[in-house]
């Protein structure tokens, strides 16, 4: 078994048609409690807005902080899930049953483990 990150990007059209759409948070609660009882659920989290972000950089021994996202996108990081599986397969498989996916888009990453 292996973690593998999903991270939810939207940009705030989509968020905005998501609102609006019908059964939306059934629809995660389901996930949710799926992934709850198959033991894949790490963790999950859902972001405040892109405008809440602050950005921090060392330059110079020097921390500067910029309100905002690191950079000006169409779409911003919403939230995340860590789950363990099997493999990338699993993992892809899993994150195609993610909402979001049908109105922005989960990019799917292997955690990188520490020795």
């Amino acid at each position: 078994m292996a973690s593998y990150m999903m991270l939810l990007y939207r940009s705030d059209a989509e968020a905005a048609e998501a609102a609006r759409s019908e059964g939306e948070s059934a629809l995660w609660d389901e996930l949710n409690q799926r992934l709850q009882e198959a033991g894949l659920l790490v963790a999950s989290g859902r972001l405040h807005p892109v405008d809440t972000a602050t950005t921090v950089r060392l330059r110079n021994d020097e921390v500067e902080l910029t309100d905002g996202p690191f950079a000006a996108t169409k779409e911003a990081l919403a939230g995340f899930y860590v789950l363990e599986c099997a493999d990338l397969d699993e993992a892809v498989a899993e994150a195609a049953h993610i909402p979001l996916a049908r109105y922005g888009s989960v990019e799917v990453r292997p955690v990188a483990m520490s020795a």
